[in-house]
């Protein structure tokens, strides 16, 4: 069965969350369609109990042009094409309890680095606090004049709770996907590893994991998987399909609820292709899938 074309959920900077809808008709209000109906504006929630299951949701999109479809109120698209206003990161921190990554799950990042693919699961975590929206700069500390790399990664969000979940029943518990740009501190990565210690200060710098700029219900990405890529000032360094991931989406869910409980508003970052490479002062990334568009991010780096 073929997946539904995808649909985007962007939330926007506000004093109250605002949600838009992009189901390729044009962009429309998320948040007043569920508040009319006596629903939370909380996506983990409504998730949970299958509002954005294909079969609940199609019949109901403005692009279907069926039932009660043309109740949504339309919004104005930006010269972009992207909603007017600031982008958020798609899930709030205070939602997110923990971010586990996966490390070299691209054989060809694991060769670029003149490493072996892991015989089990590699995997750190970065912190809530890291999260940044779609075109935030992020400054990099002045004291830290290394080397600091892009890692444009698939990430997927827990939606439903669970511990030793079968790899049969772990796409159960994915509520959605987005982008992330894993920034990653690599000279400082490197010293730690030679003295045996973990990665977390290398991959936990204020900012350090760009999310966005939406997210697609779990129903609505494509079945095959999706191409990704990074380009660093308009040049392209990265670039792979997910169907070369290692350890596959439900092989990671199971393997990491063998040792801890995955909670709703977890995310999971999947790995990185190769190609990463240094970040200067000024440079623009972006990380990019069809799906999902662009995820954007300006490095900085003070001298003082």
């Amino acid at each position: 069965m073929q997946s539904p074309s995808p649909i985007r959920l962007f939330r926007l900077v506000g004093s109250r969350p605002q949600w838009v809808l992009d189901d390729g008709s044009g962009l429309y209000d998320l948040s007043e369609r569920l508040r009319s109906r006596g629903r939370s504006d909380d996506l983990l929630d409504i998730a949970s109990d299958g509002w954005f299951d294909p079969s609940h949701l199609e019949p109901r999109l403005p692009r279907s042009g069926g039932g009660d479809s043309g109740d949504w109120v339309a919004l104005e698209a930006g010269p972009d094409g992207l909603p007017r206003g600031e982008l958020a990161v798609p899930v709030a921190p205070r939602s997110v309890g923990k971010i586990l990554a996966l490390g070299k799950n691209f054989r060809a990042h694991a060769e670029e680095f003149q490493e072996e693919v892991p015989a089990e699961p590699l995997f750190f975590n970065k912190l809530p606090e890291t999260l940044v929206p779609s075109g935030a700069t992020v400054r990099v500390p002045a004291w830290y004049r290394h080397r600091v790399d892009h890692e444009v990664e698939l990430a997927l969000v827990i939606g439903l709770e669970g511990r030793d979940i079968a790899v049969d029943d772990a796409m159960e518990h994915v509520a959605f996907y987005t982008l992330a740009n894993d920034l990653t501190a690599r000279s400082m990565q490197g010293w730690d590893r030679k003295i045996s210690y973990p990665w977390f200060r290398a991959k936990n710098m204020d900012g350090f994991c760009p999310l966005g700029p939406a997210l697609i219900p779990a129903g609505y990405l494509p079945r095959e998987g999706v191409d990704l890529s990074a380009s660093v000032n308009g040049s392209v360094r990265q670039a792979a399909h997910t169907r070369d991931l290692l350890v596959t989406i439900p092989e990671a869910i199971a393997y990491l609820s063998r040792h801890l409980t995955l909670y709703a508003g977890d995310l999971i970052l999947m790995g990185t292709p190769a190609g990463v490479g240094p970040l200067e002062d000024g440079d623009v990334v972006i990380c990019s899938s069809p799906p999902f568009g662009s995820l954007v991010t300006t490095i900085a780096r003070p001298t003082t």
